[in-house]
């Protein structure tokens, strides 16, 4: 068993991170809100935490992964209520389609999966331990709040004092929490239900309400995993408040270190822009797709930068990840069928080691193609034996497993033309005889964006893949 080094948001180093009791390592991953689509934005933090279970199992460490699922806030209940469905409707139709989304993506489904409203009275009990302790107060409108100043610790993960989280409530009390509390730092435990909540509402021993956002997640995760655990992961934007605040929550309930470890994802952009559903730029797996590429060129692409630097994500990097993919897929052939997927990573052991110094993804990746081009080399002018044949095959399986990256189509199999291609080539056709040499440029260009030639020809055209 070999421990990762992992970057600590906590205490800003680069840490060992091995299992608290020795054999499994516990975590916790800050799951979607299902009220819409996941965006390929959110797959980057999904993507790269189900490599640092991946490379954690590879290293020989068993795993005990919960992801939770955000069906009851604001956005939910919102979403539901102009759907004219019932909360838990609306989200599970939503959590399907994450479901998918993860499965095309080749993300491993958490070993629990809690959902905030199967989990009210874990948040109830929860709260109520806050309020004994006079970490929690209500408000005259019957909301429950914690009290931040009773907590001396607060702001040691986002690394900010008093003054400067309480500046920072200041500029965010207009659009979060409008409700009557002690001071604008603040935050909700539990919300008194208002009319525009609807039916979804809860009984508890301070009036009917719903639970706050940030309460779910302290209940949920100590459930699964006990008063503390190993490691706590999300994306950047969840260190201040809500990662902020489940310290706070956990840690003034129990009296112990919440979680030892703090593991954040840094943001995606597109095309070089913060993703926004004003620019129109929020892409899903279904957009990746429609432009001709599989989702695994998406997940390679989320994987080709460090994840605590910011990614850009273009259609010209997908071009670039799937042509990576196909030269993958070219040294598969060369391989033998049969491997031995408990036996090592061989001449990939570099590939490892990276993976396992701070999650180097690029850097092994990298290694990966390097070690493939030497050993393409060796493979065809005959100099390994069965036997090393053998071992380069089961590294090369085991290593694609760590990624978790499939193969691509087969030759045969890639050259079949999507409907979708098919219709910009006829359109670009039509371009051409009615002399729009423009919209002939133009068109020309977005096929060769989704990874297809157009080679015109005397009696029409033919389609070649990139």
């Amino acid at each position: 068993m070999r421990p990762i080094n992992l970057y600590n948001t906590l205490t800003r180093t680069i840490e060992s991170l091995d299992p608290m009791d020795g054999e499994c390592l516990r975590f916790y991953c800050c799951g979607p809100t299902v009220y819409g689509r996941a965006h390929v934005g959110n797959f980057r933090t999904f993507v790269m935490q189900d490599v640092f279970r991946r490379v954690v199992e590879a290293a020989g460490m068993k795993t005990q992964h919960v992801r939770n699922v955000t069906n009851v806030d604001d956005k939910t209940i919102r979403g539901s209520m102009e759907a004219g469905q019932s909360l838990e409707e609306f989200t599970e139709y939503w959590t399907r389609l994450l479901h998918a989304d993860c499965e095309s993506l080749a993300i491993l489904p958490p070993h629990q999966e809690p959902s905030a409203i199967a989990h009210v009275p874990e948040q109830i009990e929860l709260i109520g331990q806050l309020m004994e302790k006079g970490l929690a107060y209500q408000s005259e409108n019957g909301s429950i709040y914690y009290r931040i100043s009773a907590f001396e610790e607060y702001g040691k993960l986002c690394h900010l004092n008093k003054d400067d989280v309480r500046h920072n409530a200041d500029r965010r009390l207009n659009t979060s929490d409008e409700y009557d509390k002690e001071n604008a730092s603040d935050f909700a435990l539990w919300k008194i239900w208002r009319e525009e909540d609807g039916d979804n509402a809860w009984d508890s021993p301070w009036g009917r309400g719903r639970p706050g956002w940030h309460i779910e997640c302290s209940a949920m995760s100590m459930k699964y995993l006990g008063e503390s655990f190993d490691m706590h992961s999300g994306g950047v934007d969840l260190i201040f408040p809500h990662h902020e605040n489940e310290i706070a929550q956990s840690e003034g309930a129990t009296g112990k270190t919440f979680a030892r470890h703090w593991f954040h994802v840094a943001h995606l952009k597109v095309e070089g822009e913060k993703m926004s559903k004003s620019i129109g730029n929020l892409y899903t797996v279904d957009d990746v797709e429609s432009w001709g590429f599989e989702p695994n060129d998406l997940r390679y692409a989320l994987l080709a930068g460090h994840y605590r630097q910011p990614l850009n994500f273009t259609k010209d990097s997908l071009n670039a990840c799937r042509s990576a993919r196909r030269r993958l897929g070219q040294f598969a052939e060369l391989l033998p069928v049969e491997v031995d997927s408990d036996s090592g990573f061989f001449l990939f052991e570099p590939v490892l080691d990276a993976l396992l110094d701070d999650l180097n993804t690029p850097k092994a990746l990298g290694l990966l193609h390097s070690i493939t081009q030497e050993a393409s080399s060796d493979l065809k002018t005959g100099k390994l034996s069965s036997e090393e044949m053998a071992s380069l095959a089961t590294g090369f399986h085991n290593v694609l497993k760590a990624f978790g990256l499939d193969l691509p189509q087969s030759e045969a199999e890639s050259q079949e033309v999507p409907e979708t291609i098919k219709a910009l080539a006829e359109q670009r056709a039509a371009a051409r005889v009615g002399k729009d040499w423009a919209e002939a440029d133009r068109l020309r260009d977005e096929l060769g964006q989704a990874g297809w030639e157009m080679r015109d020809q005397a009696d029409g055209y033919e389609l070649t893949k990139l």
